[in-house]
């Protein structure tokens, strides 16, 4: 169990209206869970899986051995970002990785050692800047940097319901899907212990949008070079399909990285 010892000091990454902590305190950790819950509870899909909750918490098992990265904005020092990061020791403790629950990752056996697992991503509605997803992706730059960690691991939501263009449910993920395989497909193919169906049609069967659109951590992911690999699964507890990502650090993408550690100049 983490202690009041480990928690947030200085900036893991400073900027001009925004900073990011590093921390695994209770005390965080809680603020952490009840900013999520407020985000998740306004997001389609999400909201179903928050109904459920009643002390205005979103928590799981995996929290307590994780690094929990904080954007705070610097006037208010109001935690209006935030995600979790499962070294190999965490995942070790915790009993495995949260996309283990999702996906066989046999295949990936031979990387656990060297990857650390990220997840529950969000940022406040009112502070959805650009700014503040740098600041993001810089703290995680300075993490794995810092750490030596290798891989970067996740599990990426794809909204079923993302009415862009009026295609039908599941539409975005259909045509996400078929980008990826063609453009970002991984060296090693996990399997989802729950295929994307929706009213009984598989992904093969929904038809494709007219326009793509991606939600920005994805977007993120492929920026700096990541991969998928292989098909979704589909989380219907919150109403997205998430699609298997890994991150090599050794062969992200040098120019998006040298924007990220522009802002990394001031970490500390």
């Amino acid at each position: 169990m983490r202690t009041k010892a480990a928690r947030e000091s200085a900036a893991l990454v400073a900027g001009t209206a925004y900073s990011l902590y590093l921390s695994t305190d209770l005390h965080d950790i809680d603020t952490i869970a009840r900013l999520r819950y407020r985000v998740f509870s306004d997001e389609p899909g999400f909201a179903t899986a928050m109904a459920g909750v009643t002390d205005g918490r979103d928590t799981d098992r995996f929290d307590e051995h994780c690094d929990h990265l904080i954007v705070r904005h610097n006037l208010t020092g109001e935690a209006v970002g935030c995600y979790r990061l499962l070294p190999p020791p965490g995942a070790i403790a915790a009993g495995g990785l949260y996309t283990a629950t999702e996906f066989d990752l046999t295949e990936l056996d031979g990387l656990a050692p060297q990857t650390v697992e990220m997840g529950r991503a969000c940022v406040a509605a009112e502070h959805r800047s650009g700014a503040v997803l740098a600041l993001m992706w810089a703290g995680i730059l300075v993490y794995l940097e810092r750490t030596d960690y290798r891989y970067l691991m996740g599990a990426t939501s794809v909204p079923v319901l993302r009415d862009v263009d009026g295609g039908v449910a599941g539409s975005q993920i259909r045509g996400i899907r078929d980008f990826v395989s063609d453009r970002h497909r991984g060296p090693w193919q996990v399997h989802p212990h729950r295929p994307v169906l929706l009213d009984g049609k598989p992904l093969d069967e929904i038809a494709a949008p007219t326009r793509l659109a991606f939600p920005p951590l994805l977007t993120g992911y492929l920026r700096m070079g990541a991969w998928i690999c292989g098909e979704p699964a589909h989380d219907s507890d919150f109403g997205v399909a998430d699609f298997p990502t890994v991150l090599d650090r050794r062969r992200a993408n040098t120019r998006y990285l040298e924007r990220l550690r522009q802002i990394t100049a001031g970490a500390r």
